[in-house]
C-alpha cells in the first residue's frame, strides 16, 4: 500500500521522550561517566542533593500510637503475658472453681449408683474444674478457661 498523495509516510514512531514530554536537558540523577572513565562508579562524585531544605519553624505534631495486645488463649496451664491492669509481665496464678463439667461428672456418677458420697469425687479433681487466671501482682482476674 502506498501513502495518500497529500501526506508523506512516517519513517519511525516517536521516541519515548518525545511522547511523554521528558526534557532531555534536565540533569541526570546519577553522574554519567565521561568517555575515558569506567562506568563502575569509582572516581565519580555523588550527585548533589536536590531536595528542598527543611522548614525552620515547623509546629510540633503529636501522633498517637495504639499498641494492640496479642490475643492470649487461656488453658489449664499458667500463661506468661502482660497484665492489662498493671502493665507488668507476669505468669498467671491459677484458681480452680467447680463448673459445668464438675456437676455433669457428679450427676453421671449418681446415675451409675455412686450415691454414698463417691459422686462428690469430681469436686476434688482439678482436671474437672474451670480455671481462672489471676495476676499475682494486682490480683485481677485476667482470663478464664471453661471446661465443656
Amino acid at each position: 500500500m502506498s501513502a495518500p498523495s497529500g501526506f508523506p509516510a512516517p519513517s519511525a514512531p516517536p521516541s519515548y521522550e518525545e511522547t511523554t514530554g521528558i526534557n532531555m536537558n534536565y540533569p541526570q540523577p546519577y553522574p554519567v561517566p565521561e568517555p575515558g572513565q569506567k562506568p563502575d562508579g569509582k572516581g565519580m562524585n555523588p550527585p548533589p542533593y536536590l531536595g528542598q531544605p527543611m522548614p525552620t519553624s515547623n509546629p510540633v505534631t503529636v501522633q498517637t500510637v495504639y499498641v494492640q495486645q496479642p490475643v492470649v488463649v487461656f488453658y489449664d496451664r499458667p500463661v506468661q503475658m502482660c497484665c492489662p491492669s498493671c502493665n507488668q509481665m507476669i505468669v498467671t496464678r491459677l484458681s480452680y472453681e467447680s463448673g459445668a463439667l464438675t456437676w455433669l461428672s457428679c450427676g453421671g456418677l449418681c446415675l451409675l449408683g455412686c450415691i454414698a458420697g463417691c459422686c462428690l469425687i469430681p469436686f476434688c479433681i482439678d482436671a474437672l474444674k474451670d480455671v481462672d487466671h489471676i495476676c499475682p501482682n494486682c490480683k485481677t482476674l485476667v482470663g478464664s478457661y471453661k471446661r465443656l
